[in-house]
């Protein structure tokens, strides 16, 4: 018979305990409801987010699941109910506007792709399975981002050096990402215009699901040779299939 390992064991219960939060927690909390001791959560929760299996938000001194949980399971993520559920609708909806689309997850402060159809003709993109990407500056991260408590916000997003760029286009700051967030609100729907590739402009709906922090999004080399309304009918009529099938 295999001998246990208690730490290992305990990492593992606090990955999964994480994993199952809506938002993130204190140590305190963790080690409270799993039953272990304070002092060794705080040496589980600074290992696992050294290796990223974690997350840690020190202005609120909370703690999340990182991306490195989400690369350990990417095997099952092509299994997993989101994406197998949405797949067929985004396939659809590349058929039926003739656009690229994608599926994109929050995880900390990026973005990772579970989905990518690409429309017939159509430029590769950077937004490739498995791919992260700042969540400020793409339309499906804003998508998100926007239906997040302010104070959550301002955890992913702790100082300047957290606004990195890729084309020197994008808020640099937690003023400028509450602005953009803003209009993303009125509008309904998130954009960007060479923020992420220059020459490419993407849209994003959020799916509203209290389980997924995700959104769909199409992207295109502007101008857009469709007509822009059909195009964000089509979209926001694919988000409102998946969350029907999430449900």
């Amino acid at each position: 018979m295999s001998r246990p390992v208690p730490s290992a064991t305990a990492a593992l219960r606090v990955l999964r305990y994480l994993s199952l939060r809506t938002a993130p927690v204190p140590a305190g909390r963790i080690a409270l409801d799993l039953g272990l001791p304070r002092s060794t959560t705080y040496h589980l929760l600074h290992a696992m987010a050294a290796e990223a299996f974690v997350v840690h938000y020190p202005d609120d001194q909370l703690w999340g699941v990182g991306v490195a949980a989400w690369e350990v399971g990417q095997g099952f993520t092509r299994q997993e109910p989101l994406t197998r559920l949405a797949r067929v609708p985004i396939a659809r909806l590349v058929d039926t506007t003739g656009v690229s689309a994608h599926l994109a997850v929050l995880h900390g402060a990026d973005v990772v792709y579970l989905i990518e159809e690409r429309a017939t003709g159509r430029a590769r993109l950077v937004t490739d399975v498995g791919v992260r990407l700042p969540a400020h500056l793409t339309a499906t991260g804003r998508a998100i981002l926007a239906g997040l408590p302010p104070a959550q916000v301002r955890a992913l997003y702790p100082s300047a050096a957290s606004f990195v760029q890729r084309t020197g286009l994008g808020p640099g700051s937690l003023t400028e990402l509450r602005a953009v967030l803003a209009g993303t609100r009125r509008r309904g729907y998130a954009e960007e215009d060479s923020e992420v590739t220059e020459g490419f402009s993407s849209i994003a709906v959020g799916l509203r699901s209290p389980s997924n922090l995700a959104a769909v999004a199409l992207t295109w080399r502007a101008p857009l040779d469709r007509d822009p309304e059909q195009v964000l009918a089509a979209l926001r009529q694919t988000a409102a299939t998946i969350e029907v099938r999430l449900r």
